[in-house]
Formats: C-alpha cells, sequence, structure tokens
C-alpha cells in the first residue's frame, strides 16, 4: 500500500515548497495531506474530517502557498489573497508559525500576518497596510479590522480557510461569520477542515462551500489500540489526588503530560496540592493573558516543563453560553464577561482543541469530560502522527452516565477502547495520611490568592517585559511558569518519599525523588574546592586522623628546659 501514497514531489508543487518540506523531515503526506492536497490544487471546495493529529493545517497550508506562488506568476500586485479563521489565539499564532516554517525558502513572496493576537486595532493596523499574502485571525478580530478599514478582502481575496469549523461556531462567532461573509468577493476557494461534522458545521457548509468535495477520513477519531493506550479508574474526590500524587512523585507516569480539569479554580487547587510534594506544574486558563498561554505552550514543546494542568472549561460546560456572553458584549461593552469565580475569561481561549502540544506521552483527565466531543479532542493531545500515547481517566461516582457515553462512542463492535485501569489502591494506602495532610494544606484562601497571584505575575511578564523580550529574544528561555506560589503552608517532609512506604510491587518500577541526591550534592559543593580536593585524596589512600601529628608543644618544652 505504501507504494500507491501519492508523494509531495508528485504533487506538482514549487521547489521552494518542496525544500522547506523536507527540511521539516516530512518524508511522505499523511493520509488527509494525500487526498486534499491535489483537490485543492485542482481548485476545489473542500469539507474535510480527519481526527486530531492528523496534518489537517499542512492539508490547506499547502495548496494555499502554491496557489499563492503560481499567481505571483502573473501578477505582481501585493495583496491578501488567503484568509484562514480560527477560533482561538493559541491556534492562530501555531498556524502562522506552520505558514512560516513552509515558506522558508520563499519567505519574500509569501508573507503571512496572524492579528487573532489581544493587540489594540491602532496596533495591528501597520501590519495589514502592508498587505500580507496570508492574514490568519480569528472571525470578530477580522471582521473589526474590515470595519475599521484596515483590511479589505472583497476584489482580491482568493481563498477562504476555516479551521476547526465546529469550534469556530461553538464559540459564538457564528454572527460574525455570517456579516464577514457579506465582505467577502462573489468567487473564492474555500477549505471548512474539522475533527468533527455536526450540524452546526453542515450549515456553514451551505454558506461558504460551492459544489465541494467531502473528505471523511479515518472513521475512527482517535487512534487505535496499539498506538493509544486508553484507561479509566474509579476514584472518589480524595482518591483522584492520592492517585495523581503516587503517579507523579513514584514517576509511574513518565514523559510529558496534560493534566486536564474543569475549571479554573480546580486548576489552582491541583498545583498548590503537587507543590507540597516538590512536583512543579504549568498552569494553563483562560484567565492567563495570550501571551503567556503561547510562551508557556511554546516552552512545553521545547521541553521547560513535564507537567502542564489545563482547563478546559471554554465552550464545554456549556456550549451556548459564549453565544450569549458575546451578544452581552455587543449590548453593553462596558460590562466584561466573567467567569464563576468572578475573573475575566478569555473568549477565545481553548486547549483541547487543534494546539499542536509536542511529544505529548499522556493525557490524564483529572476532572472528567463533560462530552464526549471533549474526551476525544483531550485525548487527542497524545498519540499524534505516528508516536504513541495513554490516556488515563479518573471516573468518580456521580460521572459512571459520561463514562458510558464516551465507552459507547468508542465501542467497536463488542471491544470497547477504553479499559478499566488494573491499579491496586490499597497498595498506595501508605500515602493517603500524606495525601490527607497536603490537601488540608490547600484551603479556599489559598487557592483565592494563588489565583490572584498568578494572574498579577502572568500580567506583568506578559504586558511590562514584551517590549524587552523583543528586544532581547534569547532571554526569553529565563522566563519560567512553573515556579511555586506557595500560598498554602509548605512542609518539608512531605517533599521526600521514605522507603518504607513504597509498596513492594512498586519497588521494582517506582524512582522517587527522594532528595538525598540533592542533599549529596550540596554537601559537595558546600566543601570548597581546595578541602574537597584534598579529602578525596585521602579518602582514596590513608585516613587522615590516622596520619595526623600535632608538633608545636614539644618544641615550646624543650625551650622552657634550656633557659
Amino acid at each position: 500500500m505504501a507504494t500507491d501514497v501519492v508523494q509531495f514531489h508528485e504533487m506538482g508543487l514549487d521547489d521552494r515548497l518542496l525544500k522547506a518540506v523536507a527540511d521539516l523531515g516530512w518524508a511522505q503526506p499523511t493520509l488527509i495531506q494525500e487526498k486534499a492536497i491535489p483537490l485543492a490544487l485542482e481548485g476545489k471546495d473542500l469539507l474535510a474530517r480527519a481526527r486530531t493529529g492528523s496534518g489537517k493545517t499542512a492539508a490547506y497550508a499547502i495548496p494555499v502557498i502554491q496557489r499563492i506562488l503560481t499567481s505571483k506568476q502573473t501578477v505582481r500586485e501585493q495583496a491578501v489573497r488567503a484568509l484562514i479563521l480560527v477560533p482561538t489565539k493559541e491556534l492562530g499564532q501555531q498556524v502562522q508559525s506552520m505558514v512560516r516554517q513552509l515558506t522558508a525558502f520563499c519567505v519574500r513572496d509569501v508573507r503571512v500576518a496572524d492579528i487573532s493576537g489581544k493587540a489594540d486595532i491602532s496596533a495591528q493596523k501597520p501590519i495589514l497596510m502592508e498587505k500580507p499574502d496570508v492574514v490568519v485571525g480569528t472571525p470578530s478580530r477580522v471582521l473589526a479590522h474590515i470595519n475599521a478599514q484596515n483590511l479589505a478582502l472583497d476584489s482580491t481575496l482568493e481563498m477562504l480557510v476555516i479551521d476547526e469549523a465546529d469550534l469556530v461556531l461553538s464559540f459564538g462567532f457564528e454572527a460574525d461569520l455570517k456579516n464577514l461573509l457579506c465582505h467577502l468577493p462573489k468567487i473564492y476557494q474555500a477549505f471548512l477542515m474539522s475533527a468533527t461534522l455536526n450540524e452546526d458545521v453542515q450549515a456553514l457548509k451551505e454558506l461558504v462551500l460551492h459544489n465541494p468535495v467531502t473528505l471523511k477520513l479515518q472513521g475512527s477519531q482517535l487512534p487505535d489500540s496499539s498506538q493509544l493506550q486508553q484507561y479509566s479508574v474509579h476514584c472518589d474526590e480524595e482518591d483522584k489526588f492520592l492517585l495523581i500524587y503516587t503517579l507523579l512523585k513514584l514517576r509511574l507516569v513518565r514523559g510529558k503530560t496534560l493534566l486536564f480539569v474543569g475549571a479554573v479554580e480546580r486548576c489552582y487547587r491541583l498545583k498548590l496540592f503537587l507543590e507540597q510534594f516538590s512536583i512543579p506544574a504549568c498552569v494553563l486558563n483562560s484567565e492567563l493573558p495570550v501571551h503567556s498561554r503561547c510562551h508557556i505552550i511554546s516552552q512545553f514543546n521545547q521541553g521547560f516543563y513535564d507537567y502542564i494542568i489545563a482547563t478546559d472549561e471554554q465552550g464545554l460546560e456549556n456550549p451556548t453560553a459564549p453565544v450569549k456572553k458575546e451578544a452581552e458584549k455587543d449590548k453593553k461593552k462596558k460590562k466584561k464577561a466573567t467567569g464563576k469565580a468572578g475573573q475575566s475569561k478569555d473568549q477565545e481561549y481553548g486547549v483541547s482543541r487543534g494546539i499542536d502540544f509536542q511529544n505529548v506521552a499522556n493525557v490524564i483527565n483529572f476532572d472528567f469530560p463533560p462530552t464526549v466531543d471533549s474526551y476525544i479532542h483531550r485525548v487527542g493531545r497524545t498519540a499524534r502522527a505516528d508516536n504513541p500515547g495513554t490516556a488515563l481517566t479518573f471516573v468518580s461516582h456521580t460521572e459512571l452516565p459520561l463514562l458510558a457515553d464516551v465507552e459507547s462512542a468508542l465501542s467497536e463492535g463488542t471491544e470497547c477502547a477504553l479499559k478499566p485501569y488494573g491499579f491496586k489502591m490499597e497498595e498506595i494506602e501508605g500515602f493517603r495520611y500524606r495525601c490527607r495532610d497536603a490537601m488540608r494544606s490547600v484551603t479556599k484562601t489559598g487557592v483565592k490568592e494563588a489565583r490572584l497571584k498568578e494572574i498579577k505575575q502572568e500580567l506583568l511578564n506578559s504586558e511590562k517585559l514584551k517590549t524587552y523580550f523583543e528586544d532581547n529574544p534569547r532571554d526569553l528561555h529565563l522566563l519560567r511558569h512553573d515556579k511555586d506560589i506557595h500560598p498554602a503552608v509548605i512542609k518539608p517532609h512531605l517533599r521526600n518519599v521514605p522507603d518504607y512506604l513504597i509498596p513492594p510491587t512498586l519497588k521494582g518500577i517506582a524512582n522517587p525523588l527522594t532528595g538525598r541526591k540533592k542533599r549529596g550534592r550540596t554537601f559537595k559543593v558546600n566543601t570548597g574546592s581546595v578541602v574537597k580536593s584534598d579529602f578525596k585524596k585521602n579518602a582514596r589512600g590513608k585516613n587522615p586522623l590516622k596520619t595526623f601529628r600535632f608538633k608545636s608543644k614539644k618544641p615550646q618544652a624543650s625551650a622552657g628546659a634550656t633557659s
């Protein structure tokens, strides 16, 4: 079957584009790329459904770039030729990054601009005045620029892409999309890309696409069990914290891990709980500034952090909520949309969809996802492309109906992909008193203080340091997001794991950070360079206490006798 795959060099792509693809290390196209790119190059409209991590971004980015390169051979006038609509700011930055990588060898001919950020409309106006070939943004931000006359698409636009189309609609952009379509030319090529095709996407298809080719690839929305292993474990609230502490502290879960919770308050509660045991973790939620969120994702992908605690509250608990909030914004602009805790939330936030977290080994659903779709998109952050992955979901007794829905959706014939996790809770019963001790230290007041402290710190990092890091980009890696917040009382004894607590069955597997090595390293540093080297020589040979000689008193006695 491998011989039947259409290779990139057989698609009639520009040599500069092929060189960029080779630099990215893409030996051959994925299934969605193999099917979509040739159809797009023929000028057809596409409605494509493929699972997350299958390469959908490149499937539309490559034909977009190719068409721009082709048109510039005859028309040299600079104009906005492609518009890519995304639901979140994070995804907007990711799409821009992908387009820039693919245009590395034709950067003068194809320019891309991401206007989905939180900067003022006036600050982004100079970027649009240069008429970049590709504009990436959320529907609301693009419409705002059109209304401000910073962007004109009615005469030059050739291609429209709506990425994660179902999420664009669930985020309350339907009204913005309809208004935006009025400012587009009558004829253009359009692509709708998504991991799911629901009724809303079908309705959007009627508005945007003209005689489209529908691609429904990979019937299963998640990889099979040979690539992605999915487990569920039944546990109550206390057992959730006990299990996550044991799994992370004993390093039974290894590799980069995403921990999903259902609310911002839970996000900080879990972070503070893990801090008690010296387990560093980043927080990612809709209250943080967009610059901080994108920086956290970038550093996580570079390997700075092992654990991210991400909230998945936006558009999932109540899909219609964002629509109502957007309407309130239009009617009363002075009022801010607020969450349960009263903090201002970003309406264009989302981490379970679209964002390319790289090399994620594990996804842990600390709180059960509220819908089947949200489960699929959370778990889809791991086992991307051909990489293996593991998903572990904690299930309380109140969440059993949701588990049944997920199991039925994932069942293929008589076999279900979501299997019970055979973990004996009695084996880790010795850790329970430590878990309770840490949970008592994390109070509601502590969580509230941590939440405010983190937001203030990230606002400082995001705004005041933004100009500094623009001038000194190499210093950006020094800014870390997994530092301890410490609003709760930290008990030093919880950092280490005594050997007697580790169950005999886990002693061969567990590799806890006990702190002994750290003390050893500190001792060596404090000895000083000269004493350290002398001591090492003596330790290898003679005992310094046995060879020690004291000669000072004998000469004094002999001097007294002679006098």
